[in-house]
């Protein structure tokens, strides 16, 4: 058949590498001496866990009233497969502290909820500086480092539920 084309195979994908997944700790600045304790908690998680520095990215915002904000145009991306939120609100002497927290933890609740993104809660509320401390690396342990270890729980949970359409 002289003149004819020779056939062509179909082209075979290859496989394609999944890229390891994106980690966004979302920290506030007010406090941030006790704050950055916290994101060097969850950034050491990350690490623990084999997740390299390159794959986290780091986002100051002022306070922990503006994290729920940051985290959902975070998640609204499609870059992260969760984010994690550090903050720390002492109490005080006024009731100001317990409505940055409350609207704080609601709001991070929400953002996990209406983009499916899992928003994990490291916002440390205390009493005093002494506890803040106590619970950013202390006796209390980190609560930075427990935020991360939830999100990549969650993360995975939300991967193993969308690879199979059923919980694990």
């Amino acid at each position: 058949m002289a003149g004819r084309a020779p056939a062509r195979r179909a082209a075979v994908p290859s496989p394609r590498r999944r890229a390891a997944p994106r980690f966004a700790i979302v920290a506030a600045r007010f406090n941030e001496r006790i704050t950055k304790r916290l994101v060097d908690g969850a950034a050491g998680a990350f690490a623990s866990h084999g997740v390299p520095a390159t794959r986290v990215d780091v986002y100051w915002v002022p306070g922990s009233f503006e994290l729920p904000q940051a985290a959902e145009h975070l998640a609204r991306t499609g870059r992260y497969a969760a984010i994690v939120c550090v903050g720390v609100v002492i109490r005080g002497q006024t009731p100001h502290g317990d409505h940055v927290a409350r609207e704080a933890a609601s709001g991070i609740q929400r953002v996990a909820l209406a983009t499916g993104v899992p928003a994990t809660f490291g916002v440390v509320t205390a009493l005093s500086e002494e506890q803040a401390w106590d619970r950013a690396g202390g006796e209390v342990g980190n609560r930075g480092e427990e935020a991360a270890d939830a999100a990549l729980e969650m993360a995975e949970f939300v991967a193993r539920v969308a690879g199979r359409g059923q919980t694990p």
